[in-house]
């Protein structure tokens, strides 16, 4: 199940700074689109990808302390790792997910009306780094799943107060 190739692939997916590019080019949409108001926005989605990393970490990670597959000495021999990287000691949930998908629900809900296929690309991506966990080793499919939907309940929450609240400073400023 394991090649070389795939190996490079899901270390790219998996790593942080790969991304910086596309987050700067979503920045460019999101302000090319929303020009002086894009700034509640772009506030909206560094509170849902921060909520969802701390909350993660805080509410699951240091309560479940559930080790990692990498850190499952059961499991040593069975599971291949990349690079030997085996991420810290707990996995559950996996704040990669949390994050990704914290970050594809704020996106996709104020691209989608300008990029028709925005949230499908979106989606496939959260969904590639969330796999990317699981096969390097690092994360349980439900470390993956949990964290997701995780990300994803935080970001539906802060876009209902974005609703409520941040249209208010459209109307406000106008």
């Amino acid at each position: 199940m394991h090649s070389t190739f795939f190996d490079a692939v899901m270390w790219v997916f998996s790593s942080k700074t790969i991304w910086i590019p596309m987050y700067a080019y979503f920045l460019y949409l999101l302000i090319k689109q929303y020009k002086k108001h894009s700034w509640i926005i772009i506030l909206a989605i560094i509170i849902s990808v921060s909520l969802a990393d701390s909350l993660s970490v805080a509410l699951f990670k240091n309560v479940f302390l559930r080790l990692r597959p990498s850190h499952n000495l059961a499991l040593e021999g069975i599971i291949h790792l990349v690079k030997n990287y085996r991420g810290g000691s707990y996995g559950f949930i996996s704040s990669h997910a949390a994050n990704t998908f914290a970050l594809a629900v704020t996106l996709a809900h104020f691209l989608k009306l300008r990029f028709r296929y925005f949230p499908i690309f979106i989606y496939v991506w959260a969904t590639l780094v969330c796999y990317s966990r699981i096969y390097l080793g690092v994360h349980y499919p439900g470390d993956v799943i949990c964290g997701g939907l995780f990300g994803g309940i935080v970001a539906f929450i802060i876009l209902k107060a974005y609703d409520h609240w941040g249209t208010k400073v459209f109307v406000d400023n106008n």
